[in-house]
């Protein structure tokens, strides 16, 4: 015969009184007979708290100073300026490309613009005397145009040439690859003697002291995003390491995992956390306060959750099953739903030993 669910729960949690009351030999014991002694068990008295209801995720740490070292130039490496591990400042050399080749390039050019600079300096002597001599009526307004068209195209060369060298010099200036930013040094692979091109990566930069989490969050959990959702990065134990905001909440979903990304500056983050880390991280939603029970405390018959609660009794503590439903795990904790109040004393320890009536005593700390 098919019960209902809540009759089902009591027909168990009758038989449980029925096999404890079987145990003790048919109910309390009669006035002046010597029963068993208290058992010494932990307790907690139970007390509202602010419960999270929260969710875990994957997250990739990035930092938001960090860089990959390219050259902007093709050579050979001459020398090596640093080592994997080294802490580095703004502008700090890296590495040297060979520059021979350049420089003499850029003194071709500089040898180049002397000799147009000392044509400018010429046809500026002659059109400042031809300039007197037309005025004079000494010689033809065609001849004197003539100076200066040859003045202008030498200036003109003058300044073209004042361009490629100024290039050259910082180009030049290309050959020592220099740190863009304070950080440490990450893996060095190349070696002195290797032929780079501007597609070579020589190392990362990379600074830990301001990293943000990236956080795939599926999409049936986006209506509940907003700015400034507590999220915790969790330790492997289970321990809270560090609380910070949700700063961004992409406008977009991605159409490859259909989640949508969420970013949380680490303006608090444990010195172990690394860039391009995965760590755990939890999003709470919500707080609202309720009430915990240890998971020591709680037996599980039949699919269903029962505790020991002590009771006062002829002056001593009894131990009294009841029956109780529980949410989701917290740490080492589930959160009640129903069975208990704020004040019931729960027993944690020596709970497979106790019957329902069992006395009992707070064990000593």
């Amino acid at each position: 015969m098919a019960y209902p669910k809540s009759q089902s729960i009591a027909l168990i949690f009758t038989t449980c009184l029925t096999l404890a009351g079987c145990g003790g030999g048919g109910g309390a014991p009669a006035a002046g007979a010597a029963g068993p002694p208290p058992a010494a068990v932990a307790m907690v008295t139970l007390e509202e708290k602010p419960i999270e209801r929260a969710s875990e995720f994957i997250a990739q740490l990035r930092s938001q100073r960090s860089a990959t070292i390219q050259p902007e130039v093709e050579g050979v490496v001459t020398r090596i300026f640093v080592k994997p591990g080294d802490r580095v400042r703004t502008g700090a050399p890296l590495v040297q490309i060979n520059a021979e080749k350049q420089r003499a390039a850029v003194r071709s050019t500089e040898a180049n613009r002397g000799g147009t600079e000392a044509d400018v300096t010429y046809w500026r002597g002659q059109v400042k005397r031809l300039e007197a001599l037309v005025e004079a009526g000494a010689i033809s307004r065609q001849e004197f145009e003539q100076a200066q068209n040859s003045l202008r195209t030498a200036e003109a060369r003058l300044a073209a040439l004042d361009a490629q060298v100024s290039e050259g010099r910082v180009e030049l200036e290309y050959y020592r690859v220099n740190a863009p930013q304070a950080g440490v040094v990450g893996d060095i692979t190349l070696r002195v003697g290797d032929r780079v091109t501007s597609s070579t990566v020589l190392t990362t930069i990379d600074d830990n002291s301001l990293l943000e989490a990236d956080i795939q969050v599926p999409l049936d959990r986006s209506p509940e995003l907003r700015l400034g959702l507590p999220v915790q990065i969790v330790d492997a134990d289970g321990t809270v390491a560090a609380t910070n905001p949700i700063s961004f909440v992409a406008p977009r979903v991605d159409d490859r995992t259909q989640t949508v990304l969420v970013k949380s500056l680490l303006r608090e983050a444990p010195p172990a956390l690394r860039t391009q880390q995965f760590a755990r991280a939890r999003i709470v939603w919500s707080s609202a306060p309720g009430l915990t029970i240890p998971l020591t405390a709680v037996t599980r018959v039949s699919g269903l959750y029962f505790c020991f609660v002590a009771e006062p009794a002829n002056g001593g503590l009894v131990a009294r099953q009841r029956p109780i439903e529980v949410g989701e795990l917290v740490g080492n904790d589930y959160v009640l739903r129903s069975g208990l109040k704020p004040g019931d004393r729960v027993i944690t320890s020596g709970i497979q030993k106790l019957g329902d009536g069992a006395p009992v005593r707070a064990e000593e700390p």
